[in-house]
């Protein structure tokens, strides 16, 4: 029976001269060791793994994430890597940190002592959302009536351009409410991001870069807006987070040096 050949499978880089290891928590349920390979003054952190694709599952991202938060425990510059990124000895990794040393030196050097939060803002009552949305809008108003009076054909148009035009307004109600909360969040934020929305009452999916002298004051200010607005909307919250949305290291295979 032939053998798998073992690679090193990449969560992180990490600003160190020092050697490290981050105990028996590697991707792939086999225990495996997650260690540091250097060059110079950065290494990257790295557990042993088959050289096959890995399999995209819950598990294995979530995997994947605790090693780099693990590492954030230790390290105040953590530049995360894709998930799947496997090289095929640690002498591959170390001619990537080569070859890519001023990169990564200058992407640590960013986000030294940064943290990434997360900021899901969701409505709690659809029903009022969509009433005010009829009450602030005059030809939906309009369009309504007509359905409401008439169930002929006219009716009918009426209720799907009623549909089409609650669906824009939506959009429109939730871009406006987004600026609102990211008005009061981004002074203290280096930088932010907004990502997809995940459902219908989900109307802002944010992610923020924060400085970790300035957590705290975050903190408060989302405290305010979650007893500002509790009848209205609700919070998810969450961070200290890998700096995914602001710090993007995809190795393609065929940047390995042979």
């Amino acid at each position: 029976m032939m053998l798998e050949r073992e690679g090193k499978y990449i969560y992180c880089v990490v600003n160190t001269k020092h050697e490290r290891n981050f105990g028996p928590i590697g991707i792939g349920g086999r225990r495996d060791e997650v260690l540091t390979i250097g060059y110079d003054d950065i290494n990257m952190v790295v557990s042993s793994h088959p050289l096959t694709k890995l399999v995209v599952s819950r598990e294995n991202m979530l995997a994947h994430e605790k090693v780099i938060e693990e590492v954030m425990k230790e390290f105040d510059a953590v530049l995360p890597i894709r998930f799947g990124t496997i090289a095929s000895s640690a002498d591959e990794v170390r001619n990537l940190l080569d070859r890519r040393y001023r990169e990564f030196k200058t992407a640590l050097r960013d986000m030294d002592h940064k943290m990434e939060l997360g900021v899901k803002g969701i409505w709690t009552n659809m029903d009022v959302i969509f009433k005010e949305i009829v009450e602030e809008n005059r030809q939906i108003k309009k369009a309504k009536e007509e359905f409401q009076k008439n169930k002929n054909r006219k009716g009918i148009e009426a209720k799907m351009e009623v549909g089409r035009m609650v669906e824009q307004a939506l959009l429109a109600k939730k871009e406006k409410e987004t600026q609102v909360i990211l008005d009061s969040l981004k002074r203290t934020a280096v930088d932010y991001k907004l990502n997809t929305v995940l459902s219908e009452q989900m109307f802002m999916n944010a992610a923020f870069l924060v400085d970790k002298g300035r957590e705290k004051e975050f903190d408060n200010i989302m405290d305010d807006l979650s007893g500002k607005y509790k009848n209205r909307m609700k919070f998810m919250y969450a961070g200290p987070l890998p700096i995914y949305n602001f710090v993007n290291i995809v190795i393609y295979p065929e940047e390995w040096e042979r």
